[in-house]
């Protein structure tokens, strides 16, 4: 297996978004931790628009620096979002993976604290952050909601912790799990659940791994997320919303299910 070179691997799937991944990267690269990659991993093939925003972080390009971390890509042509997740896992030179939707920004510390609350209690297998939402307007431009106060999942307590996804449908952001504990529980899911179409990936992650780790919390906004008229969370369907329920419902089904043999 690849021993670790850097602290952290930010991975990021994405399928044609070239104007958004430019502000992602830079996100990333802003990290007050600058001991990090960058492994973006575009699924739209070749083709993909996306492709070349990528390269211009690169070595030749024109937004390259050899100051900065280094930025990774990886092309495949299949749109399977936990596929492309365990592909920049397996490629990854950091510790611990931390997520970063093509769309979205990181705060400046969120590496930073990320890793602090790892190394501040070696029983946790996940560190999970709290996010602000924004807005991208038409103009380019994106302000903040401030309608919708930071999002902290806070119903998430130390008490509650190892069971509470099973009543809820959300995590919370950024999450961030060691590398090797990907690899030792099985890589995220890649919808061999009956109703998973590209959902739930890292719900399914989620689960596993607070049946035997504890869930570190950041109660600080550490990420943005930004929504659009092309985001894929906040524009979507009914039928759509309710295949992803059922997809959430299967998986706390088969967690329960674990949970009943390990309780045995």
């Amino acid at each position: 297996s690849i021993k670790p070179s850097k602290k952290a691997s930010i991975i990021i799937p994405v399928n044609n978004r070239p104007e958004f991944i430019v502000d992602a990267i830079k996100s990333a690269q802003k990290q007050t931790i600058q001991d990090i990659e960058i492994i973006v991993v575009v699924n739209g093939g070749k083709d993909d628009p996306t492709n070349q925003s990528v390269r211009r972080f690169m070595q030749n390009g024109n937004k390259y620096s050899s100051d900065k971390p280094d930025v990774r890509l990886i092309t495949t042509d299949i749109n399977n979002i936990g596929f492309c997740l365990n592909l920049g896992v397996k490629n990854a030179l950091g510790k611990y993976y931390i997520q970063l939707d093509s769309d979205d920004r990181l705060k400046s510390n969120a590496v930073e604290k990320i890793i602090q609350k790892f190394e501040s209690d070696s029983t946790i297998g996940m560190v999970i952050g709290s996010y602000e939402v924004w807005e991208k307007l038409d103009s380019g431009e994106i302000i903040r909601d401030k309608n919708i106060p930071v999002v902290t999942h806070s119903e998430w307590t130390e008490k509650n912790g190892r069971n509470n996804l099973l009543r809820i449908n959300g995590a919370g952001a950024p999450r961030a799990i060691p590398i090797q504990l990907i690899k030792d529980i099985g890589y995220f899911e890649m919808n061999e659940n009956p109703f998973a179409r590209n959902y739930g990936e890292d719900y399914d992650m989620v689960l596993r791994i607070s049946e035997k780790y504890r869930i570190g919390r950041i109660y600080d906004p550490i990420y943005k997320v930004i929504r659009h008229s092309g985001g894929t969370d906040h524009s979507i369907d009914q039928d759509t919303i309710m295949r992803n329920d059922e997809a959430k419902d299967w998986m706390r089904k088969e967690a329960i299910i674990r949970r009943q043999a390990m309780n045995k």
